[in-house]
């Protein structure tokens, strides 16, 4: 193969021969080829074959292990029926690296020759636009740049239509449209400063070391300037960041790798949003603590949950971006992520539906997936509302923790309902304080749902004036590809209350009565369709002085999108979610279903006495499922964090502890566990976990509180409750409270009838009345939810 000599490789044919004798495996020896054709098998690197985007690709060999230097020497690729050389060769973790260029859209025919003996493999190779997409289906649009606002990057122009968003020159004409929001790639280099607060700054362009650049240690134990290369462009017609350490004088389009660890992180970054915008990048792409070791962080504000929420789309730009890394740097020598929120909730997602793009993560503040919370929290102002406005003369509302017995989340006095004044002024019933529906999940039922509340950051420059108007902004038509449409062409919707005994355990427990628990279930009513929903009041739209002119305006529980009581005496109707899209659901990896395919370490800050909305059920919620789905929870490590404040008598300035973070100890943890995968391949994930790969908790200083298989029993069992269990108490949901199980993944609940319910202890001792009978079968004319069956959406078989 002597044209690999033409790529600063005199000695490739030697290199060649090291890679293959030492570790490719294949066949046997000569005896087993009686011809002696190599037996040599292409195989890609940066991508699955089907799965290529930009044009290119990175390969490499797999087969025969003892070839000589001739045979070596006749080596040819053949792409499209045409003789081509790598435009980079090198070798790395005992491989060869071959990247090919100039792929055509579509399908490639790569084929590997040897000049004597012909054709020895090929592969096929399916190339698609670096703009996307690869599988996420028609692409969302309009699509609002952002690259200007965030990089101070005009993006290019690529439409001859009328809408797009405005393309400027450098005197701030404009020059045409942009419809993908695309940027030319570009390199910047930063240090990091020595300062008490230390900073990224330019590196001077003149080639000299500012006096106040820091230095970091790697992990191979080297001391190196800390100077940063940072790559930025779009891909999926997202911002994505590629940031590595690099040394004094480094070329731009240098790539060096000298000091590389070989470790990559994907940072993923959470949020909740609804699309139609390239979104952000934030200062997480250049983790300092990380790129100081040497690991690569790469970055997407595709795979930030703060641009859209539709993770089919987010997976597919996380392969683009690493496969686009990977051409770029080399095979890395193994991919952990973190990321809190939606982060963690892409990790947990991406290792069920994209096996080989992460090897380890740590999931931080996690939920199992996005779209099962839609589920209770889509109850939280349902609930708010009933014991603020219709049930308002009940006193037993007017405490805070009695509001939890509906909603199950935590609630406390600690910190005052924003609104409380307005509230009482206007004749409803408040509490003292609040539980957690209020300051964490408030909005969120307009996001996802209401179709006239939303926008996207620099969409008025959008043209022609008017094009957003018609935008549905609701978490289903974000994900119409996946959901589909009903017969009238809207997006098909999840929500689902038919059937849901809110306030159950209250009921079986003794905290409410029956009347209370029939009014409620009788009162509650659901959400309207997103067709027929109207815009929100105050405080989402609007002012204190519109509250004043006009009291109805007043809605932050945005009732005026239920479904209530026409009459306030008559059962409210239900909301029935989409049996097709709740399918869909499923079938598109949207929701977790435990399968759960590398080591996790789910690390969290215990935020309940904040009522902060990352509630600390979730990381058992996720176990659960993976219990049910794989046998036993092994690849998932729990880890909690206290951070409670030691003075909340200051509602709005809470004094906190300093909030030690575990996040770069469990990267070392997980380091170690896949150096023994590695080392111990057949022993698979479970049998190679390091000593501290164990579910613990700790103090707000770090310091280790308890460690164990048994630390958090009681939670998903029937134990006596472990160490940690006992110092971080877990709340529930509306659903758990309503009999619903602690996986949280049942949409539409299978129903059973109002008698069976009453022969199977569902009511606990409660022996209803015959008046009280017939109000529940006029409440639930269908059915009450029948919890020991799985969801009547979720795919069978």
């Amino acid at each position: 193969m002597s044209n690999m000599r033409r790529y600063g490789l005199p000695c490739a044919i030697s290199l060649l021969t090291l890679v293959l004798t030492g570790c490719l495996g294949g066949s046997g020896g000569s005896d087993s080829r009686s011809d002696n054709t190599p037996d040599l098998e292409l195989r890609t690197l940066s991508s699955a074959a089907d799965q290529v985007s930009g044009g290119s690709v990175l390969v490499s060999l797999e087969g025969d292990a003892d070839l000589t230097d001739e045979e070596l020497d006749q080596l040819e690729f053949w792409l499209n029926d045409q003789q081509v050389e790598p435009a980079r060769l090198t070798r790395r973790n005992n491989q060869l690296e071959i990247l090919l260029e100039d792929l055509v859209e579509g399908d490639n025919q790569l084929e590997l020759h040897h000049a004597k003996h012909g054709p020895l493999d090929d592969i096929t190779l399916v190339n698609h636009p670096i703009t996307g997409p690869i599988f996420s289906g028609p692409q969302q649009y309009p699509f609002v740049c952002t690259s200007v606002s965030e990089l101070g990057k005009q993006p290019l122009v690529d439409t001859d239509g009328n809408t797009g968003f405005p393309v400027l020159d450098d005197n701030g004409d404009q020059i045409g449209l942009s419809k993908d929001c695309s940027i030319a790639p570009y390199v910047v280099f930063l240090y990091r400063t020595n300062t008490a607060n230390p900073t990224y700054q330019p590196l001077p362009t003149d080639g000299s070391r500012p006096s106040d650049m820091a230095t970091t240690t790697l992990t191979d134990g080297r001391a190196v300037d800390f100077i940063v290369r940072q790559e930025r462009g779009t891909i999926n017609r997202f911002l994505y960041s590629f940031a590595t350490l690099a040394t004094l004088g480094d070329a731009a389009d240098a790539a060096a790798t000298n000091n590389w660890n070989g470790r990559l992180l994907f940072h993923f970054e959470g949020g909740v949003a609804i699309g139609h915008t390239q979104g952000r990048i934030s200062g997480r792409a250049l983790a300092p603590e990380v790129l100081g070791k040497g690991y690569a962080v790469i970055y997407s504000s595709g795979t930030r949950t703060n641009a859209h929420y539709s993770l089919q789309v987010g997976g597919e730009t996380a392969l683009m971006v690493k496969e686009h890394f990977i051409k770029r740097f080399g095979n890395p020598d193994y991919t952990v992520a973190i990321g809190g929120s939606g982060g963690g909730i892409q990790q947990y997602v991406y290792s069920q539906n994209h096996p080989d793009l992460l090897d380890a993560g740590v999931p931080q503040y996690s939920y199992p997936d996005m779209v099962t919370q839609t589920i209770h929290i889509g109850d939280c102002e349902l609930l708010e509302y009933y014991m603020d406005a219709t049930d308002r003369t009940n006193p037993f509302w007017r405490t805070t923790t009695n509001r939890s017995l509906l909603v199950g989340l935590n609630s406390t006095d600690a910190y005052p309902d924003p609104f409380a004044d307005a509230k009482t002024m206007l004749g409803y019933s408040t509490a003292p304080g609040m539980t957690e529906c209020i300051p964490a999940w408030r909005g969120l039922t307009p996001l996802v749902m209401n179709p006239h509340y939303g926008q996207a950051t620099n969409q008025q420059l959008m043209q022609p004036p008017g094009v957003m108007d018609n935008v549905q902004w609701t978490h289903y038509d974000d994900l119409r590809n996946i959901y589909g449409v009903d017969d009238n062409g809207n997006p098909r919707t999840l929500f689902d209350n038919v059937g849901v005994q809110y306030g159950l355990q209250a009921l079986t427990d003794g905290d409410i009565t029956p009347a209370e628990f029939l009014k409620l279930n009788s009162q509650i009513g659901g959400w309207k369709h997103p067709n027929d929903m109207v815009q929100e009041g105050f405080p989402f739209i609007g002012s204190e002085q519109d509250v004043l002119n006009d009291p109805s305006v007043f809605d932050p529980w945005s009732s005026r999108n239920m479904r209530l009581s026409p009459d306030g005496v008559s059962p409210a109707p239900r909301t029935e979610g989409d049996l097709l899209a709740i399918n869909a659901a499923y079938d598109s990896g949207m929701v977790f279903n435990g399968q759960l395919n590398m080591p996790v370490i789910d690390w969290r800050h215990y935020l309940e006495e904040v009522l902060d909305m990352h509630n600390s059920h979730q990381s058992f919620s996720a176990r659960q499922r993976i219990r049910n789905q794989m046998g036993d929870s092994d690849n998932q490590v729990i880890w909690f964090t206290d951070t409670r404040p030691t003075d909340l008598s200051d509602p709005d300035e809470p004094r906190s502890r300093e909030e030690f973070d575990q996040t770069w100890m469990a990267l070392e943890v997980l380091h170690e566990w896949l150096m023994n995968i590695r080392d111990n391949p057949e022993g698979g994930i479970a049998d190679n976990k390091p000593a501290e790969a164990v579910d613990s908790c700790f103090e707000t200083n770090g310091e280790l509180i308890a460690s164990g298989d048994d630390v958090w029993d009681g939670i998903l069992d029937a134990n006596p409750t472990g160490s940690c269990t006992n110092q971080f108490p877990t709340y529930t949901t509306s659903r758990m409270i309503a009999g619903g199980p602690i996986e949280g993944s049942i949409f539409k609940c299978a129903l059973k009838p109002v008698s069976t319910a009453l022969n199977d202890g569902t009511y606990g001792s409660w022996d209803p009345t015959s008046e009280q009978l017939n109000e529940l079968n006029a409440i639930f004319p269908q059915g009450v939810c029948d919890y020991a069956q799985p969801d009547q959406g979720r795919p069978q078989g």
